[in-house]
């Protein structure tokens, strides 16, 4: 399939981009010593796991425990490729801006919003973790923060920590949260009704198209990127200790037109491998809450 790429006007290289947001759940990002890659498609996770109190005997003394410790297996599941080519006389015609702002504009359109929708389908699709009954929410009649209360409860009750919680909200929730927070205006001429941080938690605004229990890689033989299924999600709280992000392997790579043997064209190659999981032992640091009506 051919490029559609319009020549540039004299003296007018600004790019006219698309409004995406950048990601939403690098802050999940936080691999660390506990983990480690083995063979092509595998990663560790050290988990331990111990013995609780037994009662002190003055003719014996302490009861004997155990602690179990070991390497636990993970497959990633999600590895994804792209190659784009951009023909030698559309980039020197839109004066280099046409490849130039290509890597920049995937990583910002495409990539980002895929791995943020896969991230949120697959913790949202994760057995054991804390699930609301399915709700559709109705802006100004439902009572979002007793939504969220019920679900602290929940997590408290759990004994997730209460600190460093993140609360993802679809943008109708977010609204149904506005309409039920109430301000008193004192000697204030502007008025900010926007909800940073709830309850303690930072808030995260994701768009729909992010926020789905499942979606659909689409394999790029007739079609790119993924597709939107499952139900809508209206919010999610996670703690960022109960779940871990991995990318394996990440690599661009930029081919010149005299280097590209395809065509004359700059080629521009990424490869991603990467997955999330929620350690076996923190499935109740995510608890969801989704909508009563699927996706159509």
């Amino acid at each position: 399939m051919a490029n559609t790429i319009q020549l540039a006007e004299r003296f007018l290289p600004i790019l006219d981009g698309i409004y995406k947001k950048a990601s939403l759940t690098s802050r999940l990002d936080a691999l660390d010593e506990r983990t480690r890659f083995v063979g092509a498609n595998k990663i560790q996770v050290f988990k331990t796991e111990m013995s609780g109190f037994g009662n002190y005997s003055r003719a014996t003394g302490f009861p004997k425990g155990d602690v179990t410790s070991g390497w636990e297996d993970y497959t990633l599941e999600c590895d994804r490729g792209i190659s784009l080519f951009v023909d030698a006389m559309d980039d020197e015609e839109t004066m280099g801006m046409a490849f130039g702002t290509l890597q920049g504009e995937f990583v910002r359109t495409k990539e980002v919003p895929e791995v943020d929708a896969y991230r949120f389908a697959k913790l949202a699709g994760t057995t054991g973790i804390s699930t609301a009954t399915p709700v559709d929410i109705v802006v100004g009649t439902t009572d979002c923060p007793a939504l969220i209360d019920a679900a602290q409860m929940q997590m408290a009750d759990d004994e997730v920590p209460t600190e460093g919680n993140l609360l993802y909200v679809s943008e109708k929730f977010y609204a149904g949260i506005k309409g039920k927070v109430t301000r008193i205006l004192a000697n204030e001429n502007n008025v900010n009704r926007e909800v940073e941080v709830f309850n303690d938690m930072e808030v995260v605004r994701v768009p729909k198209g992010r926020f789905n229990t499942a979606i659909t890689l689409n394999d790029g033989t007739n079609n790119f990127g993924f597709t939107v299924g499952g139900y809508p999600i209206n919010f999610m709280i996670i703690h960022p200790s109960a779940v871990f992000s991995v990318a394996k392997h990440r690599e661009p790579r930029l081919f010149a037109p005299a280097i590209n043997q395809e065509m004359d064209a700059w080629k521009f190659d990424l490869r991603l491998y990467h997955d999330i999981f929620v350690y076996d032992n923190k499935v109740k640091g995510v608890y969801l809450n989704r909508a009563a009506t699927a996706n159509s």
